[in-house]
């Protein structure tokens, strides 16, 4: 009898293992995968609209194939902002950059005094200016003591200056070649008795030496009063965020507007739609996993789009800490005038993910999702690339997605190895259950035997 039960849990694990196969067929969608540079490893930059195939939120029925539909090993490179590095705050010198009231040049010339090691000590304008010549053209900040990729810049200034204040930045690292680093913009109101601030400014994630701030409007610009930078270890540069298109919404009571994402998501953050020139928003958003739950307060604060010189300054995103959410509601103070009657549109942001495989067998390779039912399969990276190092994965060969998703392959021979591989479950499923059924019907009658006579 105890051969008998062996052979039983013998075909019971053959029959789980038969039906733990994954072929392509198995996922809703398939995607063609193009690979470039040296292998065997791959990264794929994992495309938002890629990620919103899957059934699963963590990606667990995420999988890559190969030519035979062979699956292969693969890892997942993502992060959450609840676990990511904030960086390192540092103090920075900063020096005043006046220029001549009429000059028509918007850098000023000046002249530097730094030491051997690139500190700056003094920084003066080129020529010596009367009283009431000079202008607040910017600022020069010394970020030579900052070894690490500058993610944020911090300002402070002074209370006289309300409004909104707009820069350029440029960087360099020998103060005579500048390149340019984007705008920066900071604020602060007055609205409803309350004080809304923004003080913090992104920066590309790059090295450099020196910063140069130049105002729009050095007639109504600040005095700093302190700057900081934020840096980041190069060894965990945090992955970008990929924006998705943007998506309608719908309208409740007054001031209160909902929208419903594809699938639950780790949103940083959103942006909303502003279509009306002059609009001043204070506002809370709120979200939820599933419409049985009770909202949640993820972030709050002032959106506008107003008109200064001709241009439109925007404040139009929000920013969250990567709760997962599927719902989102946005609640308006409309005593700023609300955003209308018609919901804005809303774009939301998710940490981008890298899918790293070793590719075995002949290619072209497919990415599958779509599957509900299937169990997570991803190693970690360092059981995937020996001596793996974030250098490593800068290196490896990129893999690109190809077209659209494809439905699962419906062809005479696909179909005909379905159903052959049906036709194998359920002779195993019928085998085993006639061997319960054998094996029950010998312990009924063991059970029936009547006891032997002493």
């Amino acid at each position: 009898m105890s051969r008998k039960l062996n052979l039983g849990w013998l075909m019971l694990g053959v029959a789980m293992t038969v039906g733990a196969q994954e072929k392509p067929a198995d996922f809703a969608v398939q995607i063609p995968l193009a690979v470039t540079g040296d292998g065997p490893w791959y990264r794929l930059e994992l495309p938002l609209s890629a990620q919103l195939q899957a059934r699963q939120t963590d990606l667990s029925d995420l999988r890559v194939f190969n030519a035979a539909g062979e699956p292969q090993a693969y890892a997942l490179a993502r992060e959450s902002a609840q676990t990511r590095d904030d960086g390192q705050l540092h103090d920075v010198k900063r020096f005043p950059l006046y220029g001549a009231a009429d000059a028509q040049e918007r850098a000023p010339n000046v002249r530097i005094q730094s030491t051997t090691s690139g500190t700056l000590v003094e920084v003066q304008p080129s020529s010596q200016l009367e009283a009431g010549e000079e202008t607040l053209r910017g600022w020069l900040l010394d970020a030579s003591a900052v070894k690490a990729p500058l993610q944020q810049l911090i300002l402070d200034w002074s209370s006289e200056r309300d409004g909104f204040q707009r820069f350029s930045i440029e960087a360099s690292d020998d103060l005579q070649h500048w390149r340019p680093w984007g705008e920066g913009q900071v604020a602060r109101l007055t609205f409803a008795d309350e004080q809304v601030e923004q003080h913090e400014v992104a920066l590309p994630g790059q090295n450099a030496r020196y910063l140069r701030l130049l105002w729009d409007s050095p007639a109504s610009a600040p005095a700093l009063t302190a700057a900081q930078l934020k840096s980041s270890d190069p060894r965990q540069v945090p992955l970008p965020l990929v924006w998705s298109q943007a998506l309608a919404g719908s309208r409740g009571k007054a001031g209160e507007y909902t929208w419903q994402l594809p699938m639950g998501l780790n949103v940083e953050r959103v942006q909303v739609e502003l279509r009306q020139a002059n609009s001043l928003a204070p506002v809370t958003l709120a979200g939820r996993r599933e419409t049985s739950l009770p909202w949640q307060t993820l972030t709050g604060g002032l959106l506008y789009r107003l008109t200064q010189n001709g241009q439109d300054v925007v404040q139009n995103e929000l920013q969250l800490y990567g709760q997962t959410v599927q719902q989102l509601r946005l609640t308006v103070d409309e005593r700023g005038g609300g955003l209308g009657e018609q919901a804005p549109s809303l774009k939301y942001a998710v940490r981008a993910t890298q899918v790293i495989f070793l590719a075995r067998g002949e290619g072209p390779y497919s990415l599958a999702l779509g599957n509900a039912g299937v169990k997570t399969a991803n190693l970690p990276l360092s059981t995937l690339i020996p001596d793996f190092t974030p250098a490593k994965l800068a290196a490896l060969g990129k893999a690109t997605v190809q077209g659209e998703a494809l439905a699962p392959q419906t062809s005479t021979a696909t179909t005909t190895a379905t159903a052959d591989t049906n036709w194998k479950k359920f002779g195993l499923w019928a085998v085993l259950l006639l061997s319960v059924l054998f094996l029950g019907a010998m312990a009924f009658s063991l059970l029936r035997k009547p006891p032997a006579k002493p």
